[in-house]
This record gives C-alpha cells, structure tokens and sequence, in this order.
C-alpha cells in the first residue's frame, strides 16, 4: 500500500496531506504540537494562523486574489475552509482563525486515509515524504536537513531588502552601469546629491521600526551576525556609513562622467527586468516608513513595492540549489518540501506549495510524472522563481505580477494589465489542468 508521511500540520502540511488523501494515497501526517510547543503558536490546532487573520485580497486585479482563483480550481481544502469560516473584510479573505483552524482540523482527523501522529519528527521520514515545517522548524530537524540541503543551502536568518517593480522606476532619475565599467551594465544607479542623501540619512535613522518578536534573531545577534545587519543601524554609525558601504559611489561615473555622492543600486530580481532588489537595504522599519524613506530616493519617488524588507529569526532553505519547480529535491526525489521553508512568503503562497507538493507526492508514488506548471500561472511563476533565482541571492518571495512572463503585446493601463495577467493566468491553468 501506498504510504507518504507529511511533517508539519500548518497551512502547507495540512493542503498536502489533503491533497494526497484526495488520490486515494494513505497519508502519516505528523505534527509536534500540542506535544511541543513553538514561540508563535497558542493552540494544538492544524493550520493555525499565527498573524494576521487575513489571507490576503481576493480581488482578480490582484496576484493573491488570482493565486486564490487557481487554488480553488484546483480543489484546495484551505481556500474551501477559509470561504466557509469568512469574516467581513471588504475584499479580503479573512477569516475566524479558530473557527478556520478547528475545521481544518476536523476534516483532516475525519479522512480515513490520513493518519495523525502528535510528536515531534527528529530525522527525515524514509519513503516519500513532504516536509513542511515552517520558519520554526525545530532543531533536532533542522539538523537533518543540513545533511538532506547541504548545511550551506540552509538560512537561518531572514535578512531581506526590498523588491520593487521595474515599470514604478524613473529611469530618468537614474543610469545603467558596473562599477568600475567591469562587466556588463545590469546595475540600475539610483544617484544622490549631498542634500538627498543627508535628507535620506535622517528619515533613515529616526524612522520607526518594526519591533522583533520572541524566537527573532535580538540585538546581540545583530551586532554579531554583520551581514544582516539592518540598514538604519548601520546609518547610526555615522552620517557617511552608508557612502562607504552599500552606497558608496566609487567605481561608477554617471553619463556626464560625473561621480555622484551617493548611489543606491538596484540589482534584477528576474531575466524579464520586471523586479529590483534594493542592493544592502535590508531592513526593519516598518512597511510605511519604508515607502516614506526609500521614496526620498528621486528614483524610486513613485516605486511600487512588490515585497517589503524583513529582518527576523526565519528557517529556509536556498531553493534554487535544492528544488526543482515541482518542488521535488533534486538529489532526493522521493522528498518534497513545501511552505515558508522553500522560500514562499505568505499564507496563501504557503498553501499552494502544499498543494502542488502534494499532488506531486502522489504522482510520484503512483509512478507518475510530477507536474510543472505553466510559468503563466502564478503558481506556476511561484514555483519557477523559487527554482531558478539567482542562489547566491536567494531572498523569500511572495505572489505578485512583477514574476510573471511578460504580456504579448504589453496591454497599457495598470488595473487593465493586472485583469490581463489574471486572464491569462486562469486560461492557461484551465487548459493545463483539463489533462489531469
């Protein structure tokens, strides 16, 4: 008899074994809580929301709301539960996290193909097995996967900048180069009279941040672990920190041959320029003061924010080295991971790995072929991002239009590109999915 154990029971653990027991596959779901406890969670209860009780816009001109399309046309128990146990919240789906959790829970313990085992998993299941434990992914498993990823493919702090959208840049504020004129010019150059950056500085520096949670990574740790350090820190050391540091201008002469006084770079996130990172701005305002703050940049005055910094205590592994887009190891095929541990940022992106962890499981124990779906689908984009981003600079990344194949022939307007992304989307996911 077919058998695939699930370790973890959260948003992506619980989908996975839903998925697995929905095609006929008898799942061993194993979860240490209530048996052992984590900083986040308060209740022994499956796919417990540990933050927000919203699972994100349900608009179609939104990406959440078109990865939730995609979800319920592929038959997700989370998106089915979370419409259920609904609260009101305008275009949102937010819900009754315990009423949510509860069902979720119920449903699992109520399918006669899904076993459940309370206690904590120390060592990788043998068989084929999808592993989804989570940003707190205990020790004693931590250490088993460093054997399974290779200790180096293995972050344990979350030290992100942010991702803005190629098509928010003033490219006129800006130019294209390498430092020194080494290599080719794929750095766009954000540059900053003295008064822009001194005005920078001090929005910088007294701007407000977003507090650290217990199990976070604490200030000792910052002191300690530099190549995390939080940008507005590094500003407090001195007014000229960030000129010779992230900032620094040497190297990089502007088309007048001029060297600025400072310059912030953006680095591509993808091969279609559609995404930037903030080179070295990772961060810990919050989310508000980080639009206020990076919008001093002449830059990036009307830069949209496609993912926003981060800094906090976060388990994943570096996908691109260990997954492929079906998120199947590529050295153990017989595991899948899914969740936050793969990189996805979100509940509903956490969801979706689950679910195509899951159906991929059960694919493979039947001897068939996993399934990669197509880059036009937002899973589909999701899961190759996570495959195929550069590794040595591998960040989380959540759903969004800026990861997607670019439109032919491009549709103007914003809210009519977004409805055409989401078209398009769906259709190619309808089509792709009629086969199965």
């Amino acid at each position: 008899m077919s058998l695939v154990t699930v370790v973890g029971a959260g948003l992506a653990g619980s989908e996975a074994a839903w998925q697995l027991a929905q095609r006929g596959i008898s799942v061993r779901l194993i979860e240490m809580r209530p048996q052992v406890t984590t900083p986040a969670h308060e209740t022994g209860y499956f796919a417990e929301l540990v933050c927000s009780n919203s699972l994100g816009s349900s608009l179609e001109s939104s990406a959440g709301g078109v990865l939730k399309k995609e979800l319920e046309r592929m038959g997700s128990l989370i998106i089915s539960v979370a419409q259920e146990h609904r609260v009101p919240a305008g275009g949102a789906l937010a819900v009754n996290r315990e009423h949510f959790a509860q069902a979720v829970t119920e449903r699992l313990l109520e399918h006669p193909q899904i076993e459940i085992v309370h206690e904590e998993c120390t060592e990788i299941p043998e068989g084929v097995a999808v592993i989804a434990t989570g940003p707190l992914t205990s020790p004693a498993l931590t250490d088993a996967l460093k054997k399974v990823t290779r200790s180096d493919n293995l972050h344990f702090y979350d030290a992100a900048a942010p991702i803005v959208l190629g098509e928010s840049i003033d490219y006129d504020r800006g130019f294209w180069a390498a430092r020194y004129g080494k290599g080719t010019a794929d750095y766009f150059n954000c540059p900053l009279t003295r008064a822009e950056y001194e005005e920078f500085i001090e929005a910088l520096v007294t701007a407000e941040e977003a507090p650290l949670h217990e199990g976070d990574l604490g200030e000792a740790d910052l002191t300690v672990f530099e190549g995390c350090m939080p940008l507005e820190v590094m500003a407090r050391r001195g007014k000229d920190a960030l000129r010779y540091g992230p900032f620094r201008p040497v190297g990089l002469l502007d088309p007048e041959g001029n060297r600025p006084y400072a310059v912030l770079q953006l680095r591509l996130e993808n091969t279609e320029a559609s995404l930037f990172n903030l080179v070295g701005c990772q961060t810990r305002l919050k989310w508000g003061e980080q639009k206020r703050v990076f919008g001093l940049i002449p830059a990036l005055r009307n830069a949209e924010y496609v993912r926003y910094g981060v800094m906090h205590r976060n388990t994943f592994i570096n996908s691109p080295q260990v997954l492929k887009a079906s998120f199947q190891c590529k050295d153990e095929k017989r595991l899948f991971m899914a969740g936050q541990l793969t990189g996805v940022e979100g509940y509903v992106e956490s969801t979706a790995s689950g679910l195509l962890a899951g159906i991929n499981a059960a694919r493979c124990v039947q001897g068939q072929e996993v399934l990669t779906l197509p880059q036009e689908t937002m899973l589909g984009s999701l899961a190759h991002y996570i495959a195929t981003a550069d590794p040595r600079h591998f960040q989380p990344m959540n759903a969004n239009f800026g990861i997607l194949p670019l439109l032919d022939p491009p549709v103007r307007g914003k809210r009519e590109r977004k409805l055409a992304y989401a078209k398009r989307a769906l259709e190619t996911l309808d089509e792709f999915w009629a086969e199965f």
